[in-house]
């Protein structure tokens, strides 16, 4: 459960470098996607001895907030293992960001309680100068904290804030094959990650509808070694909402499928009645 939740937190880093389009530093964007309201659940599944096993779910949302005295949107992601999978691996992992509403991110924190483990990351931007500068704190399993400072000429963005980002991006020319880099900061360091389109397929969710979908394949490129960390599918809409995960483990493939939503900005046209 542990290597799950790295991977299902890196499914906001969908489309970080097709999402950004670099106006200065801070990266603003025009949101298309969602508005304040929109709630969201999904039921992860883990493939034990043959036998696919509801393990847990996750709920996402965002609203209207204040941050520093100044409008801004709140986005939250809880990661909850359910009873049969707490029982060998109990897990309760919260995720918050705070962007401006054109999504220049502000502060982003994750809390990790897996297992006996309990981490915390936690990024502060600033923008002096036109740069983007990003205080960093990370809180060991012992309790120990590690402080640390990086800042960029390019865009920067962590995990919440890359998943608004790209959800408002438009796919409608991307070729199979096509494949995209950036950038991603944590507590501890900014890393390098690999995005690579593989086409359109339909998918039928746990909602009981098909949707048509972009599917993409996320690679970690750790030591110029390429490995496939996740597949996923989103609706080929203005929603691009994540319908599908797939998790390529050590120790086997979990995935995730898209429960039901409410509050959603666009009509949902994938969906194939």
């Amino acid at each position: 459960m542990k290597s799950l939740f790295r991977l299902l937190v890196l499914v906001s880093a969908l489309f970080v470098q097709t999402a950004c389009i670099e106006l200065n530093a801070q990266c603003k964007y025009p949101n298309t996607a969602f508005n304040p309201g929109e709630s969201l659940n999904y039921d992860l599944y883990f493939n034990w001895k043959f036998v696919w096993v509801k393990c847990g779910s996750t709920h996402f949302s965002i609203n209207n907030a204040t941050y520093n005295g100044k409008k801004a949107l709140r986005t939250d992601i809880l990661f909850k293992s359910n009873k049969t999978c707490a029982k060998v691996f109990p897990m309760r992992d919260t995720l918050i960001s705070y962007t401006t509403p054109d999504l220049v991110p502000l502060y982003f924190r994750k809390g990790a309680f897996e297992g006996k483990r309990y981490t915390v990351d936690e990024v502060w931007y600033s923008y002096p100068g036109g740069k983007t500068v990003m205080k960093q704190k990370y809180r060991d399993p012992d309790g120990d904290i590690l402080n640390h400072q990086s800042e960029s000429e390019d865009c920067v963005n962590d995990m919440l804030n890359i998943l608004l980002l790209a959800r408002s991006r438009d796919y409608s020319k991307f070729k199979e094959g096509q494949r995209m880099e950036f950038k991603m900061v944590t507590g501890k360091r900014i890393s390098n990650q690999i995005l690579i389109f593989k086409g359109r397929k339909t998918f039928k969710a746990n909602d009981e509808h098909t949707y048509k979908c972009l599917v993409f394949s996320l690679l970690d490129d750790k030591e110029k070694k390429e490995k496939e960390l996740l597949r996923f599918y989103i609706t080929d809409d203005k929603n691009h909402l994540p319908v599908r995960i797939d998790f390529y483990l050590k120790f086997g493939v979990a995935k995730a499928y898209f429960l039901h939503g409410t509050g959603m900005r666009n009509p949902m046209t994938a969906r194939i009645k």
